[in-house]
């Protein structure tokens, strides 16, 4: 015969509750040993069964974000000099520039954080319950040239139309040819005003027109994406030079 344990094991399976199942014996010798009360014991079920569905959510959107290998700011080197503070950077990460929709440009040389910190507000932004994706210029462009051949491509291009941030890496590292440029000015007229971006460039934004070859769409493009919008030029030396891995000692 079944232990009542085992009972209520068996209806979490029914129920898809897979936090009680996996947390019961311990809730069970807790509340014993605590004595709690009934209203206590029933509290610790569902805040188990939350917080685990809530943990399980959060890495399936990580995973969905495609956010770069290290992308936690809380990991952030500050002896590294690059000309972002430690308060600005702490005013990024609250994400309230993110509920106001304003944009975030990272602009300078390579190698001094741009994309870390990029993936790391998207990181921010995750746990803040946003909906947040990074993907690379290569990725972006990608994706509008295929979304009218492949499903798959039409799927991610609806999926990014509803994020509340869309990190882009990289922009104007490569030149676009017209229908490029165009596909990429109405993917950002899309979301203007309705989600922010975070855009990493080492690009000003006069040497846009030489990449767009069109000074009218660059205009447009850059119209909206600098309307609301913090630009932080960063500096210095490469990090990934100053601290090279070298295979001989």
């Amino acid at each position: 015969m079944e232990s009542k344990t085992q009972i209520i094991m068996d209806y979490a399976t029914q129920l898809r509750l897979t936090g009680i199942k996996e947390h019961l014996e311990a809730l069970i010798r807790r509340a014993t040993d605590e004595k709690s009360s009934y209203t206590d014991f029933s509290l610790d079920l569902f805040k188990t069964e939350i917080n685990l569905r809530q943990q399980r959510d959060l890495e399936r959107r990580i995973k969905t974000a495609k956010l770069p290998v290290k992308a936690d700011l809380d990991q952030y080197d500050y002896d590294f000099t690059n000309g972002l503070s430690k308060e600005q950077l702490n005013q990024l990460r609250e994400c309230v520039w993110l509920e106001q929709n304003y944009n975030i440009v990272l602009m300078g040389p390579s190698g001094v954080g741009k994309s870390y910190i990029a993936g790391g507000l998207c990181l921010d932004a995750l746990k803040k319950g946003h909906k947040a994706y990074f993907r690379t210029m290569e990725q972006i462009v990608e994706m509008i040239k295929m979304k009218d051949i492949t499903r798959s491509a039409l799927s991610e291009y609806r999926k990014l139309l509803k994020a509340h941030l869309v990190v882009i890496d990289d922009i104007m590292m490569f030149t676009l040819d017209k229908q490029q440029a165009v596909g990429l000015f109405q993917f950002v007229n899309h979301l203007h005003e309705k989600a922010s971006f975070i855009i990493t460039t080492n690009k000003s934004p006069e040497e846009w027109v030489k990449m767009l070859d069109d000074e009218v769409i660059a205009t447009a493009l850059l119209d909206r994406l600098l309307y609301r919008c913090e630009i932080v030029s960063l500096s210095g030396t490469s990090y990934r030079l100053k601290n090279r891995k070298v295979i001989f000692s």
